[in-house]
């Protein structure tokens, strides 16, 4: 319990008035009086408060979150003593949470609930723990504050930015990858897998020509084909060192979970199959699978990783791959490459590609990026640009030789590793490659 601002305004006018009591006859016996009373009253409204009923609170939140995304929670305060509560509440958010609206001063009347509620936005995935709300209640005559956490714990789930895919429908994610600048190219009845028996269109091939069904129906009658399904896609993300720089506001680890789970959305709905290995300090591994439900699966199953402060053992996750993933399938790993990490990378993918196509995914680092550009004002800038130039330079070359050893690559800016990695994946379906 603490004094409030009314009480400590009340004691210093009690302070004003000894000493101007000071200069007046019998003023000494009359400020004494006055004090006594002031104590009085200070100590029954303190006794009161210690007496009172703290208020009741239930906490309504969402069950689950999308990083970098505001949400709102709602507070009911209810009060079951006989008397007004003047309350100022704030809710126990973590310091991972960016907030507005908080804290609050109201009132609760004797038998009423008051709700009212804040905004929320968690930057980092996992679990987001909301603690006990802190109150202060005042007292009766607000002379006294009282300090109490009322509630319970809430945990909610935190998700990489789900909410550009889920719940949308195949026209719908077409249109949208539309909107994002995936190109996709229309190659009518030239897939690998047959489809239908249709009657001829101007355009069809003399390949797609079925002459049995043709002689039976008396005219024209060609096969139609599409992208072979039932393929597997393997995302292999590195959880090491590396993927704690930052850009556009998150991780790069953040925006490779966030182009997982477009591919995924998409693979899926082409009746792929899409799994998860982790390496780098985080070793996880979800099979393959296919069904709506294997998004789902995959959210709960990435939401909680986070990076490490290891290096990225390549050779390690090759072999792991080798022994957990028999059959071929599309192998996409998401790293931060490094001219340094060549020879190493070049041994891992050669063993993978013996069996798997691979796709090596390298996101760019923003901060050599920026250097690189930056202008040369003075001899300290001017060595830092040279050195962000010649990093650059050095990892072009090393990306060069890995795509001459017949390694598809990908060396894009973390921000735009979605729309890339998500038109690549096409761009295979397409041409049959897997």
């Amino acid at each position: 319990m603490r004094p409030t601002p009314h009480l400590l305004w009340l004691a210093g006018s009690l302070l004003a008035l000894a000493f101007a009591a000071a200069f007046v006859d019998g003023g000494g016996r009359a400020w004494l009086v006055l004090a006594v009373a002031f104590g009085a009253l200070a100590a029954a409204d303190g006794w009161r408060q210690r007496r009172g009923l703290a208020p009741k609170l239930e906490r309504v939140t969402a069950r689950s979150l999308s990083i970098g995304h505001w949400s709102e929670v709602e507070l009911r305060f209810t009060n079951d003593g006989p008397r007004t509560l003047q309350l100022e509440a704030f809710d126990g958010v973590p310091v991972t949470v960016e907030f507005e609206g908080l804290p609050r001063t109201f009132a609760v009347d004797a038998g009423e609930t008051v709700s009212w509620t804040y905004r929320l936005r968690p930057l980092a995935r996992g679990e987001l723990v909301l603690a006990p709300a802190d109150v202060l209640v005042a007292s009766p005559w607000r002379l006294w504050a009282k300090r109490v956490n009322v509630g319970e714990p809430s945990t909610i789930k935190v998700y990489p930015d789900f909410t550009a895919v889920l719940g949308l429908t195949l026209a719908a994610v077409e249109h949208r990858i539309q909107s994002m600048g995936i190109r996709t190219r229309a190659r009518r009845g030239q897939g690998l897998d047959f489809h239908q028996l249709r009657d001829y269109q101007l355009g069809d091939t003399l390949r797609q020509v079925d002459w049995k069904a043709t002689s039976r129906r008396r005219r024209i009658i060609s096969r139609e084909y599409q992208e072979e399904r039932d393929q597997q896609v393997l995302f292999v993300v590195d959880c090491g060192r590396r993927m704690r720089s930052h850009s556009v506001g998150l991780s790069h680890f953040d925006h490779c979970l966030n182009a997982l789970l477009l591919v995924t959305y998409i693979a899926l709905r082409q009746g792929d199959a899409v799994g998860v290995l982790t390496f780098g300090g985080r070793d996880r591994w979800l099979p393959p699978r296919k069904g709506p439900a294997t998004l789902n699966s995959l959210l709960h199953g990435v939401y909680d990783l986070s990076t490490t402060l290891e290096p990225s053992d390549f050779t390690e996750v090759a072999a792991r791959v080798r022994a957990l993933q028999p059959r071929r399938a599309l192998v996409i790993v998401l790293t931060t490459q490094h001219d340094e990490d060549e020879a190493e990378l070049r041994a891992a993918l050669s063993l993978l590609r013996a069996r798997h196509l691979v796709v090596l995914a390298s996101l760019r680092e923003g901060s050599v990026e920026a250097r690189a550009k930056a202008p040369a004002v003075d001899l300290d800038a001017a060595l830092s640009a040279c050195a962000a130039v010649g990093l650059k330079a050095a990892r072009a070359r090393s990306l060069e030789r890995l795509r001459a050893s017949h390694t598809l690559t990908l060396d894009v800016a973390p921000a735009d590793l979605a729309i890339s990695l998500a038109e690549r994946y096409l761009d295979i379906k397409r041409s049959g490659r897997l």
